[in-house]
C-alpha cells in the first residue's frame, strides 16, 4: 500500500535537493514543519522517499560527471581535475555505469568443460 503524503512532506522533498541544499533540517524549515517536529521522526516515515529522491538526484547529475570525465581528457592540465575525475567517477559509479572488466578465452584444442553428473542412488 502507497503511503499518503501530505503538502507539507511533498514540498519537504521537493526542496530537499533545491533551495535546501541536501540539509535535512533547513528543507524541514522550508517546508512549514515545526521546530519541534523531530527530524529523525520525518526522515524515518520519509526513509524510501529520501533515498529515491536521493537516487533521482543522482541519475540527473550523471551527464555532468560524465562531462567533467571527458573534460579531464581534453584537458588534463586544469586545476584540480584528479580530484574532480574522482568525483565524477564516483558519481558515474553509483548511477550504475560501472567499469567492466572483459576478459577473453580462447583455446586452441577445443576442450569442454561440463558439470557433473547427478549421481542416482541405487536400492
Amino acid at each position: 500500500m502507497a503511503k499518503e503524503l501530505t503538502e507539507q512532506h511533498k514540498k519537504f522533498l521537493d526542496v530537499l535537493f533545491s533551495e535546501a541544499n541536501g540539509n535535512i533540517v533547513a528543507a524541514k524549515r522550508l517546508a512549514g514543519f515545526s521546530e519541534n517536529y523531530k527530524t529523525a521522526q520525518l526522515t524515518n516515515y520519509l526513509k524510501e522517499e529520501i533515498i529515491e529522491a536521493t537516487q533521482l538526484y543522482i541519475a540527473m547529475n550523471a551527464p555532468r560527471a560524465a562531462m567533467a570525465m571527458v573534460g579531464g581528457i581534453l584537458d588534463p592540465t586544469e586545476l584540480g581535475i584528479k580530484e574532480k575525475m574522482n568525483a565524477a567517477k564516483d558519481l558515474l559509479d553509483r548511477a550504475g555505469l560501472v567499469k567492466t572488466d572483459k576478459i577473453q578465452v580462447e583455446s586452441s584444442n577445443g576442450v569442454m568443460i561440463l558439470p557433473a553428473k547427478d549421481r542416482v542412488e541405487e536400492e
